[in-house]
């Protein structure tokens, strides 16, 4: 029982390392990787396939092997909690003095979802209701068309009646490395939309977010 625990261990460890190995130089082959774990060539092969399975890895056509989404999605997780809300807290409460409306700050979560972890409300004496903690879908959210890049040219994505009815959501993306990691959304009660309004938040929203991201 003891042996088998030890190898288990030493499995861990290894992979571990290969992990620490990709992510430290961004991109390198099996024999990089595998000479500096210090690994047989077979035994990285095999460790970096399972990497590569999992999403902590990812192999390019060159045959290089990059870091995946998992090691980004696990990354910001483990900000989210303190460094990442702490990072928007002042911006989100900027942005509900200026449009009244609830804010939102979400992740990537696992399983094509998001994960709302902050909110500013809104001052409206009619706003959305609290949705940290809750799970989402980023195919049909705007903050998950954020999250994927998936803005229009105002550098906004804008859904209606995607997470919940009758309401529209306005997003842009949060960038770490140059990739959207991260997601701020104003939430609206939809008939409390009309097109300068959607202008107006979505110009808010770039301003606060970018002054962040360029001076934080």
């Amino acid at each position: 029982m003891a042996a088998k625990a030890d190898s288990t261990t030493r499995t861990v460890e290894r992979a571990l390392s290969l992990l620490s190995v990709v992510c430290r130089q961004g991109a390198v082959t099996q024999s990089e990787a595998a000479k500096a774990a210090g690994l047989s060539t077979s035994t990285a092969l095999r460790l970096l396939r399972t990497l590569e399975g999992t999403d902590f890895l990812r192999r390019e056509e060159n045959g290089t092997y990059r870091p995946g989404p998992a090691v980004v999605q696990l990354g910001v997780l483990a900000l989210s909690s303190e460094s990442l809300i702490s990072t928007y807290r002042d911006t989100m409460d900027r942005i509900v003095e200026q449009t009244g409306e609830s804010t939102y700050l979400s992740i990537p979560a696992a399983a094509g979802h998001g994960l709302y972890i902050a909110i500013a409300e809104g001052t409206q004496s009619v706003r959305h209701a609290n949705w940290v903690g809750r799970r989402f879908d980023l195919e049909t959210s705007a903050a998950g068309r954020a999250m994927r890049g998936e803005v229009n040219g105002t550098g906004c994505a804008v859904v209606s009646d995607g997470v919940e009815p009758d309401i529209t959501a306005v997003a842009v993306p949060l960038r770490a490395g140059g990739k959207p990691v991260a997601a701020m959304s104003v939430v609206v009660p939809s008939y409390r939309i009309t097109p300068d309004r959607l202008e107006g938040i979505c110009r808010v929203l770039t301003a606060e977010t970018n002054a962040v991201q360029t001076h934080g």
